[in-house]
């Protein structure tokens, strides 16, 4: 071979290396990133060639799907009581992807998940039609149906966990969208697409998990645990050294009590009737950094994974003493969204114990073999028994003589703990406060369920009517009602 021929050989060798590599890295490095980009208009052709498997509550399917008779998306995924299910399935769209459930369980939905290999190698054999599998949820159906139709128009949501397990039996978002109004790729779905885009009340928006909300009174909970834990408090029912006015440390300000009775008040009559005076002296007494550790345990500094995943409460790490009595009574810079509070309830109603919550509960093959099955999992231990009995006994006389009582649902055998809350926010507390309450009910063979509900506008009620009392009682209430008449 002659010089210039083999220089030519030479570049059309090095010209297939470079394309082999380039192939390699394609399909080696690279793969999964492609598959994952969302202009990749082929893994959304994919998603929607074959029916998706479903997504289960109480044994039933809350999705489907059908065919668009579209030439490239030939299904379309359906929904059953959409807006009522949509903060848990979250939504399947032909242009507009997926979110929620629907996309961190796409794998198994579609059948594409590696441990579906053997499934779909069967079907290549068999002729029979590729099929998704499905995604079991620990959701109750009539607790759901409760919690939806209790927020009604309000704008609020509301979580309810079963304690021993940390199984999320309902997670409600309103105001709410239907799934279905944009699953597929037609001008009608991008027209509900836009609408609720540009929405102001943020249809979207899944209160439950991603709206972070000053707890107000219902973070008085948290304080007592910290108080009883750290011994600043060792008979519930004794007296507190917390007089009438008792100022903000680090200012000449008084702590303002909306309740009469506050001076010198034993922590469960503080409780009862909420005394802001006696849980700020509290959280000072405890220190910031005793009451961030207590925070923490129950979940708060940190986001949770459900396995949506859901914001991070927060409790102020860094405040000084007059900023760290106000965040032990829900104020200053505390925030939090409604899992968490679900989260300290339940800690409080199993004893001490704080689940990790989650709402899946079998992802299964289209055959109905199991292929995962979740176990639930301790995640901490923020307060004793000791200390969680004397929570409970203070959280009970709150709805039996206290604030709570539109909670309580007379029922022999059943006692029911809670607390309320009326959260003040904005400029000089200028906006309308958000109503709050946390509850549990429990039995004698311990505690199915507890709840947190938050009501953030509810149009039409008065400024003065908006109290966790009277706006977020009768929800948690309705919730617990239904899960106990599921279980006998």
């Amino acid at each position: 071979m002659n010089k210039p021929l083999r220089r030519v050989a030479i570049f059309c060798g090095l010209l297939i290396l470079a394309l082999l590599l380039r192939d390699n890295w394609l399909q080696g490095v690279r793969a999964e990133e492609l598959n994952s980009n969302p202009k990749n208009r082929r893994v959304q052709i994919a998603r929607y060639s074959n029916e998706r498997g479903n997504i289960i509550v109480d044994g039933k399917p809350v999705t489907g799907s059908v065919d668009s008779g579209d030439k490239f998306y030939k299904y379309k995924r359906t929904y059953v009581d959409g807006p009522m299910w949509a903060p848990v399935t979250g939504y399947a769209s032909q242009a507009y992807d997926a979110n929620q459930i629907e996309k961190i369980e796409d794998g198994i939905l579609t059948g594409n998940d590696d441990r579906l290999f053997f499934d779909r190698t069967l079907a290549m054999f068999t002729g029979e039609k590729k099929k998704g599998g499905d995604v079991v949820t620990t959701l109750s159906g009539a607790a759901q149906k409760a919690a939806y139709q209790g927020l009604g128009s309000k704008t609020g949501a509301v979580v309810a966990i079963e304690p021993k397990t940390g199984k999320i039996l309902a997670m409600a978002s309103t105001p709410s969208y239907d799934p279905s109004s944009f699953a597929g790729y037609s001008g009608k779905d991008e027209k509900a697409w836009v609408a609720l885009e540009n929405d102001k009340n943020k249809p979207k928006q899944n209160r439950a998990l991603r709206e972070i909300y000053p707890p107000g009174s219902v973070f008085k909970v948290v304080t007592a645990a910290a108080a009883l834990e750290n011994g600043k408090v060792t008979d519930i029912n004794a007296a507190t050294d917390t007089p009438e006015g008792w100022k903000i440390p680090l200012s000449n300000r008084e702590m303002v009590n909306h309740a009469k009775g506050c001076a010198n008040a034993s922590l469960t009559r503080a409780l009862e009737i909420s005394c802001n005076s006696v849980f700020a002296k509290l959280g000072d007494d405890v220190g910031r950094d005793k009451m961030v550790e207590m925070a923490e345990k129950f979940g708060f500094n940190n986001e949770q994974f459900t396995p949506v995943r859901s914001s991070a409460s927060i409790f102020d790490k860094k405040s000084d003493r007059g900023g760290n009595a106000l965040s032990s009574i829900g104020q200053f810079n505390t925030a939090t969204t409604p899992l968490q509070m679900a989260m300290v309830t339940a800690a409080i109603a199993n004893d001490g114990k704080l689940m990790k919550p989650y709402m899946i509960d079998q992802l299964r093959a289209p055959n109905l073999d199991i292929i995962k099955q979740t176990e639930p999992e301790e995640m901490s231990r923020p307060v004793s028994p000791e200390n969680a009995q004397l929570l409970q006994q203070m959280m009970e006389n709150v709805v039996t003589k206290g604030t709570g009582g539109n909670a309580d649902l007379h029922m022999d055998g059943v006692k029911v703990g809670g607390k309320t809350g009326t959260a003040q926010h904005g400029e000089k507390n200028a906006k309308r406060p958000y109503a709050w309450f946390i509850s549990y009910a429990k039995t004698s063979e311990g505690s199915p369920v507890a709840v947190a509900v938050v009501v953030e506008d509810s149009s039409g009620t008065d400024r003065e009517d908006i109290t966790g009392g009277g706006l977020a009682a009768p929800i948690a209430k309705a919730v617990m009602k239904a899960v106990l008449k599921t279980r006998g």
